[in-house]
């Protein structure tokens, strides 16, 4: 995700929730054809966007463990 996408993007919780919103009116069969493949098509960007999150929270948690590894090595010496 690149720095102006970043800014622009909804927030994991904001992006899970307006999927949650879409998942349930798709399941209600409450929308009519057109709007039905336009909020699957949201969804399909909003799925994204949550991976994206995710992705980016994986790779700190890595570096957190990584650097809990250094220290615990030089705590050892």
């Amino acid at each position: 995700m690149s720095k102006r996408q970043a800014e622009t993007a909804p927030g994991f919780e904001q992006a899970l929730t307006e999927l949650e919103k879409i998942v349930t009116s798709m399941e209600n069969q409450t929308l009519p054809l057109d709007q039905s493949v336009a909020a699957y098509q949201r969804g399909a960007e909003l799925i994204k966007v949550c991976q994206q999150h995710l992705a980016i929270a994986r790779e700190k948690l890595q570096l957190v463990d990584a650097l809990g590894e250094l220290k615990s090595v030089d705590l050892d010496n």
